[in-house]
């Protein structure tokens, strides 16, 4: 069973060895494991629904905490101390349009809130409830799951949009054809979320982001239903489709997606590169990109997350040779990890992997194969279990990112990191923070920049998420500096809606404000969320 408070099948645990755990006490002390609120507890204290009844609604107090909170980690606080502000009056579980044609029907005569639910693995607050006077339903799609149409002379596909990642994947291979979108949380994620947050995949060097896989699809909205038929290009006035991505179900509920898919490749593999410095590395990696390698995926490491991701593997014995081994070379402390993918036609990906390959040395690089490749794809999808563990030891971990053209990248990266740990010191000044960052998407013009902050867990849920909120608000004002995406791949939601203004600009604000109020005229469609306006909530 999935996680009610957590990532993931509750019956998977991944282990800390114990290396890691001296390791993260090293750096930043003995963690506590303060004790969580248990689930009955938390369930008592759901209120009563003030929903009018309806047979498409469940009002049950289980279900409707289930559905309050995603995955952020002001949504793991709230949930593991028991503190919710608001929670949904009820779920529904739609089966069909009609089904959604009937609840926005019921939402409008009734006044009622209503807030898309996909696989619930938001990290910036898109599924959650506010406090407010109206009550809220939650829409979980999870039963528009299946394979309507597979056009395999065009190469499209459309499927419900609950359809969650792996069982996407399974029913294209058995056809052998692949999306090929691979979000960390590729497992628990749905296609019409990946649609409604701009989502991109671990690979979309190779398979592309979400907006250049999505030809078109079918929305209810409150005043009708918007269908939008794929074309392989148009130029038909602007593209309706940059509507609805993004929108984060403040236009309307997205039933059903079709996307473009290819062939399942031919091969696919994963090879790992040191450099001696972030530098370096980072001048390989935009090497490569304006070269136009075919890679399938980079990703660079500065020092600390090379060296956390080593010791977090639990290969103890391999990161003692690597680090023997590294040290004869002169990669020291500041060295750096590439990972780097091939996907696709046997001779092209060969080619591109001698081309990969002798520009990484060109640039002082390291390569070592396919050793530590193989780990991360092993990993690749269980890496969030590790959220479970580290707050179980007492730790608690978080991410945040951006995106810059390249000749900002060093200085938006370094700001970042350093922005939270004075950020940290200002609010817990006896506690420390390890930052670390990586560069996972690669653009010709630039890449996304991809923080993860990790630190002690307190006792006091309130003061844990000051801390929280100072070390956001500080990285969230550096991105604002740099002229930075506020995100390149998480969405707004909640967290990032104070700061879409600088990057959309007054004008821009108000053509996605009259878009919203064309189609939710009365402002029920998941309100505060990715446009903050206080006279929604």
């Amino acid at each position: 069973m999935k996680r009610w408070n957590g990532w993931g099948d509750e019956g998977f645990v991944m282990a800390l060895p114990a290396f890691a755990a001296a390791y993260l006490a090293e750096k930043l002390g003995q963690g506590t494991p303060y004790p969580d609120a248990a689930f009955n507890e938390v369930v008592a204290s759901v209120p009563a629904s003030r929903l009018p009844p309806h047979p498409l609604i469940a009002t049950d107090p289980a279900g409707r905490l289930r559905h309050a909170r995603g995955q952020s980690l002001p949504d793991w606080v709230a949930l593991r101390s028991g503190y919710i502000d608001a929670f949904p009056d009820g779920v529904a579980y739609p089966t069909s349009r009609a089904d959604v044609q009937e609840l926005l029907a019921y939402a409008q005569t009734h006044r009622v809130n209503l807030i898309p639910y996909g696989g619930g693995t938001s990290v910036v607050g898109h599924i959650n409830p506010l406090p407010s006077d109206i009550p809220v339903l939650t829409v979980d799609l999870a039963n528009l799951n299946e394979l309507l149409h597979l056009d395999e002379e065009s190469r499209l596909v459309t499927f419900g949009a609950g359809v969650l990642g792996p069982d996407l994947e399974a029913k294209l291979r058995e056809r052998g054809y692949t999306l090929g979108h691979y979000p960390q949380s590729f497992e628990y994620s749905s296609l019409g979320g990946w649609v409604a947050t701009r989502s991109s995949g671990q690979q979309s060097y190779y398979y592309g982001r979400i907006e250049e896989l999505f030809a078109g699809g079918h929305v209810e909205t409150p005043i009708g239903p918007l269908e939008l038929h794929p074309l392989p290009a148009s130029a038909a006035g602007p593209d309706l489709r940059h509507a609805v991505m993004g929108s984060e179900g403040r236009l309307g509920i997205i039933t059903d997606v079709t996307v473009r898919i290819r062939r399942q490749p031919e091969v696919e593999s994963f090879h790992a590169a040191f450099f001696r410095e972030w530098g370096a590395g980072a001048a390989a990696v935009r090497a490569m990109a304006q070269a136009k390698i075919p890679l399938s995926m980079m990703r660079l490491s500065d020092a600390q997350e090379t060296e956390i991701t080593l010791t977090l593997s639990g290969k103890d014995r391999l990161i003692g040779w690597a680090d023997r081994g590294l040290n004869l070379l002169n990669y020291g402390d500041a060295r750096c990890l590439l990972l780097y993918g091939v996907t696709g036609d046997s001779r092209v990906t060969a080619a591109a992997l001698q081309r990969a390959n002798s520009l990484i040395r060109r640039h002082g690089g390291l390569v070592t194969g396919q050793t530590i490749g193989k780990i991360w794809e092993h990993s690749r999808f269980r890496n969030p279990y590790l959220r479970n563990t580290l707050w179980d030891h007492g730790y608690a971990i978080d991410t945040l990112e951006t995106a810059v053209p390249w000749a900002r990248v060093p200085a938006t990266a370094a700001e970042l990191k350093k922005a939270i740990v004075q950020a940290s010191a200002s609010v817990a000044p006896h506690e420390k923070v390890l930052v670390f960052a990586h560069l996972s998407h690669v653009y010709n013009d630039g890449a996304s920049i991809y923080v993860t902050y990790l630190f002690r867990r307190d006792a006091d849920a309130a003061e844990m998420l000051r801390r929280w909120h100072q070390m956001k608000r500080q990285a969230s004002e550096v991105i604002v500096a740099q002229q930075g995406t506020i995100s390149h791949q998480h969405g707004v939601g909640l967290d990032h809606a104070r700061y879409l203004a600088a990057e959309k600009g007054e004008l821009g604000m108000a053509l996605l404000e009259n878009t919203r109020r064309l189609f939710d005229p009365d402002g029920m469609m998941n309100p505060g969320k990715l446009l903050a306006d206080a006279e929604e909530i």
